[in-house]
């Protein structure tokens, strides 16, 4: 087995064994440390992985699923499946903030663990989100990205009942409700693929794989909407807010950072590139949803008077450019969709720790509650306005690049609907200025409430060692967007061949 082989097989195994060990280990605090340790041993053996035969740093055009490294054995010889992974520019930024907030949610825990149980048990759930997240990542067969895909369901429907607000139960059932709906979708979808091209590969169906047209028409509806659900895409977003208001911070942390990118990468990888013809005949429709959750998703952000809420509303308006840039169907689009993940990922889990930070500060999240932050806690609030202009897409933040290129894609795409897409998602660029500059002038200016007047100033060393390598982050891919996109460029070129 070769290094890149075994370091696939690494970075699943060792989170899954690790979640076995912290299980098995009952001093809390000990598994708690085990589990941070499986964690950081999981991010050290992604970071090799971006290798391959190019380099540390290369950025050569590469076919369209040509992995870096893959690892491809039998596994239902029967029904010719195999345990196909790998991994390429398009998913490998995508597994390194998997492994990367997994390693500060577990780490967090050791600090603070939420009420509800134990934190042993919450540790071992969010390994084996990892391991279902990863998975998704890195699997090049059609079944095994689907098994891989509903692993992450039930840890996190635990994690958000075990560990959640007062209405936590009924958020709970809410999200699993939803996922189960996508998951049927997808499975439908997947059978419709696999029964008419006779092949799970994903490395032989990416370009339709002679699949007739209505086949690719039926497969990418399915697979469509299925990934709508889990991005979440509008109007199947509804499950989003109540699960972020009522999850423990590191589950928020976890779902809005990696989770929803579960199915925006899946709209890419296997909808767009299984499904090509179907994805230039449904373009336009996908466009005009991404423009009204844009739109939709800031106007309900302006109207939100609870702070995680907000921020879990803001997710529908950023994954709505993420679409956008995907509907253009350009490399331009793609890469913004894909940078926008990136981005969104960090800067909104930032926000999440900041949010569940004030939070058990103050044992409210209403902002009206919580004004003059930065007269009591003004590292706190500093950080606040770090991680909100940077999620507005402040140019030199990694928000900016996401929001930019899907309007500069659109604008390129011509023509009368792309270019008043365009201008519409610009328009909602600027609202989401709006609602975030309203969120600071409410939380961190004027006098100080009564919930916020008897805050510490200072910040515990775990909440910024969590929190550092994220800003460092948002800033490093701010203003070099290329350590995402000078990967993603040749699997990016090459996908949009297939499409022509």
């Amino acid at each position: 087995m070769r290094f890149g082989q075994f370091l696939l097989v690494a970075v699943l195994a060792v989170p899954a064994l690790g979640a076995v060990a912290v299980a098995a280990i009952r001093p809390d605090r000990v598994a708690r440390v085990v589990g941070t340790v499986a964690a950081a041993l999981t991010l050290l053996g992604t970071l090799p992985l971006a290798g391959g035969d190019h380099g540390w740093f290369g950025y050569g055009p590469r076919p369209a699923v040509q992995p870096w490294h893959q690892l491809d054995l039998p596994w239902v010889p029967g029904l010719d499946l195999r345990f196909h992974l790998g991994v390429d520019g398009i998913s490998w930024p995508l597994v390194v903030l998997t492994a990367l907030l997994t390693l500060l949610c577990c780490g967090y825990t050791l600090w603070r663990v939420p009420d509800g149980g134990s934190g042993r048990a919450l540790v071992a759930l969010l390994l084996v989100v990892e391991v279902g997240i990863l998975g998704t990542f890195l699997a090049l067969d059609l079944v095994l990205f689907f098994l891989f895909f509903e692993v992450v369901l039930l840890p996190m429907y635990v994690i958000i009942a075990g560990w959640g607000g007062d209405d936590r139960r009924r958020a709970a059932r809410k999200f699993a409700l939803y996922t189960l709906f996508g998951s049927v979708l997808l499975l439908v979808g997947v059978y419709v693929v696999v029964a008419a091209a006779g092949t799970a590969d994903l490395v032989t169906l990416t370009g339709g794989a002679g699949l007739s047209r209505g086949t690719q028409l039926a497969a990418f509806t399915l697979l469509a909407l299925a990934f709508a659900v889990k991005s979440p895409l509008w109007p199947l977003h509804s499950w989003l807010p109540d699960a972020h208001t009522q999850a423990p911070t590191v589950g928020s942390v976890i779902l809005a950072g990696v989770l929803l990118k579960m199915g925006t990468y899946g709209l890419i990888r296997v909808a767009v590139g299984v499904a090509p013809e179907g994805a230039r005949w449904a373009a336009p429709v996908l466009g005009v949803l991404a423009v009204t959750a844009i739109l939709i998703g800031s106007l309900v952000c302006l109207a939100q008077d609870e702070l995680k809420r907000l921020i879990a509303y803001s997710s529908v308006g950023h994954m709505g450019f993420v679409l956008l840039g995907v509907a253009t169907l350009t490399a331009t689009g793609i890469q913004a969709a894909l940078i926008g993940n990136i981005a969104h990922g960090v800067i909104t889990g930032l926000l999440f720790f900041l949010a569940g930070a004030v939070k058990d500060r103050t044992h409210t999240g209403t902002l009206a509650e919580l004004s003059g932050l930065r007269e009591t806690a003004p590292r706190l609030a500093g950080l606040l306005g770090f991680a909100a202009v940077a999620s507005l897409g402040l140019p030199g933040l990694a928000g900016f690049w996401g929001e930019a290129f899907a309007v500069v894609a659109a604008v390129r795409r011509g023509g009368g609907l792309w270019t008043t897409l365009a201008v519409l998602a610009a328009i909602g660029g600027a609202l989401t200025a709006a609602y975030f500059l309203r969120l600071l002038r409410q939380v961190t200016h004027g006098r100080p409430s009564s919930a916020v007047g008897r805050l510490a100033p200072g910040l515990a060393g775990a909440e910024l060692t969590a929190w550092a390598p994220l800003v460092l982050l948002a800033l490093a891919v701010g203003l070099a967007p290329a350590l995402v996109l000078g990967y993603a460029s040749g699997p990016v070129d090459a996908l949009v061949g297939v499409l022509r």
